[in-house]
């Protein structure tokens, strides 16, 4: 990915990118330096948080990598699934029901959420819902679209 543009965030851009994590994740970064970052070939702009990618805008709203779902560890907007979906999510397919084993009650569709391995609780990937939570674990259907996933150019990033 090409580098298209580097700025720091001014202290109320940081206020409003930590107060949104908060809400939506229940998580808190905490940073020294906080850097966005744009790229020539790809809508994703990612903010390096003391050097780290650790949150992204997916269609203009902030949200943990999965780097920084794993370093920040969220609480909120959550889905866990079985060992025998890690290779799919890993590879970026979208979510199907048989895999989830759960998913926190706060998730409406159209909310990002973090997709989660059951056994040590890794975040996998990143993904944007299609049904609330009650509707997640099932038999069939495509509930959660995969938008960013541990291999990916997101994830490789270093900046």
């Amino acid at each position: 990915m090409q580098v298209k543009s580097r700025h720091h965030l001014r202290s109320d851009a940081v206020s409003e990118l930590e107060t949104a994590l908060e809400e939506h994740l229940g998580v808190s970064p905490e940073g020294d330096t906080y850097e966005r970052v744009e790229f020539e070939d790809t809508d994703w702009e990612v903010v390096l948080i003391d050097g780290e990618p650790r949150v992204a805008y997916f269609d203009e709203e902030p949200f943990p990598t999965v780097r920084g779902a794993n370093a920040y560890e969220p609480d909120k907007r959550l889905v866990t699934v079985d060992a025998g979906a890690v290779s799919f999510v890993s590879d970026g397919a979208d979510v199907m029901r048989p895999g989830i084993t759960e998913a926190t009650d706060d998730i409406s569709p159209g909310d990002l959420v973090v997709i989660a391995e059951e056994s040590h609780g890794k975040v996998l990937a990143v993904g944007r819902a299609r049904v609330d939570a009650a509707d997640m674990v099932g038999d069939e259907g495509k509930v959660v679209d995969s938008l960013h996933h541990v291999g990916d150019e997101l994830y490789e990033f270093t900046g």
